[in-house]
């Protein structure tokens, strides 16, 4: 599941941006109940994507700002609790990868949902029933 972290230039260290993305991919599969799932941990992909300073905005100005976007298919994060979840550690995450450079009402979380059938994972196209049995019989 990709996700996607942008941030302004400066915001993060280059080590805090490899912690961020393992806090990243940790917080997801902990609310899957899936730590150490052998077909979905190296299939939590991503990247952190820098943007020069003066680049963001926040209320028509220049601002730091960080967001994390997480693509997933229709049957993850089902309920509100992993949802808030996900976003509260996700947030916090961010702050400490940031050594709160960035304040919490300027680091934004969302998640979108893939159409089914569109999950193209080495080679092949996956309907949101066979990516589901995929996990599900992975040890």
């Amino acid at each position: 599941m990709p996700i996607t972290v942008r941030a302004t230039e400066g915001v993060f260290e280059p080590a805090a941006e490899h912690e961020l993305f393992a806090d990243l991919t940790a917080s997801l599969l902990k609310h899957h109940q899936l730590t150490g799932n052998s077909f979905m941990t190296p299939n939590v992909i991503g990247e952190i994507t820098t943007i020069p300073k003066g680049r963001t905005f926040s209320g028509g100005k220049p601002a730091d700002v960080v967001t994390v976007e997480i693509k997933v298919p229709s049957f993850a994060f089902s309920e509100p609790a992993q949802k808030a979840g996900f976003v509260a550690e996700a947030t916090d995450a961010v702050r400490r990868a940031s050594n709160n450079r960035v304040p919490t009402n300027r680091i934004y979380v969302s998640l979108v949902y893939a159409v089914d059938g569109m999950w193209g994972i080495g080679g092949t196209a996956y309907s949101n029933a066979k990516l589901l049995e995929a996990v599900t019989n992975a040890a």
